[in-house]
């Protein structure tokens, strides 16, 4: 049977983890921003419907991604010193993945834009 103040308290974890997330890391934050610029060319150029998937599926993407980049570093953190050299490495491969799926995003961006324009 389904509880609603479980699941209202597994809503309020998941508030108090974005609202963590926007504090204290700017590019999460960087992120959040460039996508509402995005969502008002949307609004404004009335993208298509197979077009707005696609912008909402890229932010999506770029966003779970950056907040799993964030939960690994810190991890990575508790469980080895952070001069070690796999630490480092394991930090640059996350980042990197965030690097590829928000150039991926932007490469989409101009693909659907471009056109507006």
């Amino acid at each position: 049977m389904l509880s609603f103040n479980r699941l209202t308290k597994s809503f309020k974890f998941a508030v108090r983890g974005v609202r963590s997330l926007i504090r204290k890391e700017q590019n999460f934050r960087i992120h959040l921003i460039v996508s509402l610029v995005v969502i008002m060319f949307a609004v404004y150029f009335q993208i298509k419907v197979w077009q707005w998937c696609l912008i909402v599926l890229m932010i999506g993407f770029v966003l779970i991604l950056e907040m799993l980049n964030t939960v690994f570093e810190r991890l990575v953190d508790i469980l080895k010193p952070r001069l070690h050299d796999y630490v480092k490495e394991v930090k640059d491969i996350m980042s990197g993945i965030v690097l590829v799926a928000a150039v991926t995003s932007v490469i989409i961006a101009l693909l659907i834009f471009v056109p507006y324009f």
